[in-house]
């Protein structure tokens, strides 16, 4: 089931959900399930997606905060259609918080704060760290402290298609995927580079699909166990 099928049937079953649980507890079915998605956007022309990725998540009544690393920051100025609602992330905002002990500390909060941590796109070096540890800048400060298999962690990855058939690649790949992390698939089209292949990060509806069916796992869990 996908696009607009897909959302047809997720609103008649959250109405379902919502009235269902108003009178199971006694609260008005009209109340707001808060449901928090950090994105954490990485050096892919793909990052010209997020604005829309984060347009759909705030139509599924799902709060946003984004981190961009600076090679993300670079595309994501070239639009200007991010919403207003959605707070934006760089490296420089983490020792901006941040003059003595005591003091927040950004990649902590934004991980306590967010319910799933959704990875797109997933550039190439941007996945070779996280499948390595490395913490060099926000973005993988949050992944590095991520509570895996706790909280949900998806990653969905934009590449080249002959950095994607590199061989290291399905190794991190597996690596991320062994710790609790969810692939959602590259999909194969013509690259911006001009080249055709596999290694285009998925469409926008389906990354919503994902998050989207986490969010009811997650209050049927809360409300019926």
């Amino acid at each position: 089931m996908t696009g607009v099928g897909f959302f047809q049937f997720v609103g008649w079953l959250w109405l379902i959900i919502r009235r269902r649980l108003g009178k199971a507890t006694g609260r008005d079915e009209r109340m707001d399930y808060e449901y928090r998605v950090l994105v954490i956007c990485t050096g892919s022309v793909a990052s010209l997606k997020v604005p829309l990725l984060c347009q759909q998540l705030l139509a599924h009544e799902i709060l946003v905060r984004v981190v961009a690393t600076d090679s993300a920051a670079n595309f994501l100025e070239c639009e200007t259609e991010m919403p207003e609602d959605v707070r934006l992330f760089r490296d420089k905002d983490e020792w901006a918080s941040w003059n003595k002990r005591g003091d927040p500390v950004l990649h902590i909060d934004l991980m306590k704060w967010a319910d799933m941590m959704v990875v797109a796109p997933a550039s190439a070096n941007s996945l070779a760290k996280l499948a390595n540890g490395l913490c060099d800048n926000l973005a993988t400060c949050v992944a590095r402290a991520w509570p895996v298999g706790k909280k949900p962690a998806i990653f969905a990855p934009a590449m080249n298609t002959n950095m994607w058939n590199h061989p290291i690649t399905k190794k991190q790949v597996e690596t991320l995927k062994s710790w609790g992390y969810t692939e959602i698939p590259p999909v194969a089209k013509q690259l911006m580079c001009g080249d055709k292949g596999e290694g285009a990060m998925a469409e926008v509806d389906t990354i919503i699909e994902k998050i989207v069916a986490h969010k009811i796992e997650r209050i049927m869990s809360e409300y019926y166990h």
